[in-house]
């Protein structure tokens, strides 16, 4: 009988343990600025979208595939994951070792970084031009490349949606966030 009770004690702790594991998931995709689950989606029409389609390995690490159609006739898939240290980190399968960093969400205003370290004309100086709890912009000089650098471009987050850029509805997590007006 004893043996049954502490059975039947874990058995019912079980069920408690996966809910907290699921709200924090949730709590984690609201304080995230780039929520990553699969099915997740940034679309601006039929043509030009971002979405989440799947999840892969890479070097051990869990990395989300982001597929994005642009205009309709141009695709991309790219691998991202937030590490550890809250940085958005870029790689790829067919080179498990190479990796970029997109973005410092623990950065403050004023904090630099470059995206590979290489001093190369893929590497960018990254610059945090504005935080705040709900906001964070990034600059993106190519300071290695002849002709790109000193023309920075912005890169805005916004927590709990991702990407600040005008789409036409925004999915996180099943749950539509935004949705525009006009749906042509």
């Amino acid at each position: 009988m004893i043996k049954n009770n502490k059975f039947l004690s874990f058995i019912l702790v079980i069920p408690f343990i996966l809910s907290c594991q699921i709200k924090k998931d949730q709590h984690l995709a609201a304080d995230s600025f780039l929520p990553m689950q699969i099915g997740n989606l940034w679309y601006m029409n039929a043509q030009s979208y971002t979405e989440i389609q799947d999840t892969v390995r890479i070097n051990k690490k869990l990395f989300y595939k982001f597929y994005s159609l642009v205009g309709g006739d141009a695709s991309s898939t790219v691998y991202l994951r937030i590490d550890e240290h809250h940085k958005l980190i870029e790689g790829y399968p067919d080179s498990p070792l190479k990796t970029y960093t997109r973005a410092d969400f623990s950065a403050k205003k004023g904090d630099k970084f470059f995206t590979t370290g290489e001093k190369d004309e893929n590497d960018n100086e990254v610059t945090v031009v504005q935080k705040s709890d709900r906001e964070i912009t990034f600059s993106f000089d190519p300071v290695y490349h002849p002709n790109l650098k000193g023309h920075p471009t912005l890169v805005k987050y916004i927590r709990g949606k991702g990407w600040a850029d005008q789409y036409q509805k925004i999915k996180i997590d099943g749950v539509v966030y935004q949705e525009s007006q006009d749906k042509n």
